[in-house]
């Protein structure tokens, strides 16, 4: 299992129209596409204005073909211009688990 761990820095002020538009239209045409969504989170404390989520794949050929069909689907297209001028900077990592750990389900209170 392989995990991409993607950050945006958002423009000043931006999270709140951010997470708006990716709740009404974007988070579904990205899990039509890409999965398994470990977690969607946005900055509290510390580095302000920023938005992570993971995605998990089975491998990275996977993902590579995930992705390939999320950005030829032509409402993700249409989408893009959405969020596109509120994300300052981006930043993707890979990262695979280590031999001891398995994700366990966080339940809610």
């Amino acid at each position: 299992m392989f995990y991409e761990i993607r950050t945006y820095r958002l423009k000043n002020g931006a999270i709140p129209a951010y997470l708006k538009v990716i709740g009404e239209e974007g988070i579904a045409i990205q899990k039509r596409h890409l999965g398994k969504l470990v977690g969607y989170f946005f900055s509290e404390i510390g580095p302000i204005n920023e938005i992570v989520h993971i995605w998990a794949y089975e491998s990275l050929d996977d993902r590579e073909a995930r992705r390939a069909r999320l950005a030829a689907d032509p409402a993700w297209q249409a989408f893009l211009p959405k969020i596109r001028d509120l994300i300052e900077l981006a930043e993707n990592k890979i990262m695979k688990p280590a031999p001891f750990f398995q994700m366990e389900k966080v339940e809610r209170r």
